[in-house]
């Protein structure tokens, strides 16, 4: 698999045939496009912001593909960008919807650790996700006129901040409760069947899991996006394989680092969100404070993932409709003579707005959306992070069909498909079961 990422990170490289706006008054690059000025720093901010994990995809230097589907489109040709567009809309569009759900979690959590505080513990601080989510939704309509991702790496490094702030409270938290000796209990094999848990149920929760963490994992659908961001000074292939090493080494290890100390402090029942496990009383505002990180996190790592989904749309649009002025037209809003703060376009004030608003509405209606992000992360994971991938690689090193290393590929293939359908059933007995007791914009 090694070097199956480095040759696609070194020799993707084929003629991209899609258009783009009228960029008068802008600064361009070489190739025509938004002058990009990103650095290795800011790629493994954008990285660490999406939730890295094990992503397989790249961008090559010299004539350049812009997005995944066209990667996919240039080596596979056929239907196959079409099928894999789609798979990326949705499983992009529904991470925005778990960030907004979660989100929300979070402040609901603060204002309710200020409520104990100040009702006391046996208070009732019955609180609805619902005005956080509006208040998200009407924040992240704001930010998503940031225009694409050449602007958006002080938002990226601000959020990648917040993730190493939150996660570290979360560690010594847990560091603390473990060395006072109030950790819960723990088992090799984790809950123990028994009364409250059968061997099926087990099973079940274990498949939903891995699709967790195939959701978590999986940036390979914007990491092709990422990667145009660089400049053009050094081989962008080089620092962005530096920027894969830095944002993965860091992700694992938080992932790892949390996961095993909130795991040892809290035990078998711990917590999704492990901040949680901590209670909401006393360090009230040390609780508030991790959970206010991850709001801002989240509200930038909304950001990142939606960039894909705003740049397809409008590059289409543009292609469709390239003399209208609805579309194409920037409105610049001066705070000099001279100079130009930020641009207004029509056509992306009110499409991403009207993108924000479903997003943030479905979220609204759909609070048992872990089940579906779970889904969502079984179902994107094996077409985006291994199936398109490895066909690119085959083509482009005309691997033969039939050899040991097209049959070991395949191999591979096979076994990431029936792991991504195990945890596809999982994820979708889980979502039966919150069907059942599922009450639309409930209070809790």
């Amino acid at each position: 698999m090694g070097k199956i990422v480095q040759h696609i990170q070194e020799e993707i490289s084929c003629e991209s045939s899609m258009d783009i706006s009228k960029v008068a008054d802008r600064e361009i690059d070489d190739d025509g496009r938004y002058k990009r000025t990103g650095t290795v720093w800011t790629a493994s901010s954008h990285i660490i912001t999406a939730i890295v994990g094990s992503g397989v995809l790249s961008l090559a230097s010299g004539k350049r593909n812009y997005s995944y589907g066209e990667a996919v489109k240039c080596y596979l040709g056929g239907n196959k960008n079409k099928v894999c567009e789609l798979v990326q809309f949705i499983l992009l569009t529904g991470m925005l919807v778990g960030y907004t759900i979660t989100t929300s979690i979070s402040m609901e959590a603060i204002r309710r650790s200020n409520c104990f505080h100040k009702e006391g513990h046996g208070a009732p601080c019955k609180l609805s996700n619902n005005q956080y989510m509006i208040a998200i939704g009407i924040v992240e309509i704001l930010l998503s006129q940031i225009p694409n991702f050449h602007k958006l790496s002080w938002l990226s490094t601000v959020a990648a901040i917040m993730s190493f702030s939150y996660s570290g409270i979360g560690m010594g938290l847990a560091f603390v409760k473990i060395v006072s000796g109030q950790a819960e209990k723990t088992t090799l094999t984790g809950v123990e069947i028994g009364l409250d848990l059968t061997a099926a149920e087990k099973i079940w929760k274990m498949f939903r899991a891995l699709g967790d963490i195939t959701f978590a994992c999986a940036y390979s659908p914007i990491l092709i996006e990422i990667q145009n961001t660089l400049r053009s000074s050094q081989p962008e292939n080089k620092v962005m394989k530096k920027a894969n090493v830095i944002a993965t080494f860091t992700a694992t290890t938080l992932n790892m680092v949390c996961g095993c100390l909130g795991y040892a402090a809290l035990g078998n029942h711990e917590p999704g969100n492990m901040l949680t496990g901590f209670g909401f009383y006393e360090p009230f505002w040390f609780i508030d404070l991790a959970n206010f990180f991850i709001v801002v996190h989240l509200m930038g790592a909304y950001q990142v993932v939606s960039q894909p989904v705003f740049s397809s749309v409008e590059s289409r649009a543009s292609i469709m409709w390239p003399n209208s002025k609805f579309i194409g037209h920037e409105y610049p809003l001066n705070i000099s003579k001279t100079k130009s703060m930020f641009s207004v376009n029509l056509f992306r004030l009110s499409w991403r707005t009207i993108f924000v608003v479903m997003a943030t509405v479905i979220s609204m209606a759909l609070q048992f959306f872990n089940g579906v992000l779970a889904l969502l992360g079984a179902v994107g994971y094996w077409p985006l992070t291994v199936y398109f991938p490895l066909e690119m690689y085959i083509v482009r090193k005309n691997v033969k069909r039939g050899s040991i290393k097209w049959l070991s590929l395949q191999l591979l293939n096979l076994v990431c498909l029936l792991a991504a359908m195990a945890a596809a059933c999982g994820s979708i007995q889980g979502l039966n079961q919150a069907v059942n007791t599922y009450k639309p914009f409930k209070f809790h």
